[in-house]
């Protein structure tokens, strides 16, 4: 059975902030709309039957090719307007990888790429509050 619910529902996503043994932090730059050609965290919208602990892994791995990471949730992000198509939600994981890889940019990434924590690009949505919690939660 379908059941419709009769107020709108917010869009669930997840990010991964992911940092190496060098303290570079990994980042996507978006290929589509919005922020396109920014950079972000790899993430994504969680798939009607997977976990959010699936969503990040699947996303991380779609978007750079990153599997070898432990992640572990950090915080949760809600505001309103932290996403100008609609209300989403995101769970902000962090994880650090085990042996630096070059990540290899899929999915809708058009690069991906490893950034110093003090040469960062603009960064789309919220990652820049984000990191900024990441960092001052270590």
């Amino acid at each position: 059975m379908t059941y419709t619910y009769k107020y709108p529902r917010p869009a669930l996503t997840v990010d991964a902030i992911v940092f190496n043994n060098n303290s570079q932090v990994l980042l996507i730059q978006r290929s589509s709309q919005p922020f396109k050609h920014l950079w972000a965290f790899p993430g994504g919208f969680v798939d009607e039957n997977e976990t959010v602990e699936t969503a990040v892994y699947r996303e991380l791995e779609e978007e750079t090719r990153i599997q070898d990471v432990e992640l572990k949730q950090f915080h949760t992000y809600s505001e309103p307007d932290r996403d100008p198509r609609h209300r989403t939600v995101t769970v902000a994981f962090v994880g650090k990888v085990l042996k630096t890889t070059k990540p290899v940019a899929g999915d809708d990434a058009k690069n991906a790429k490893w950034f110093k924590i003090n040469d960062l690009p603009p960064l789309a949505f919220d990652h820049s509050r984000i990191l900024d919690d990441v960092l001052n939660n270590q």
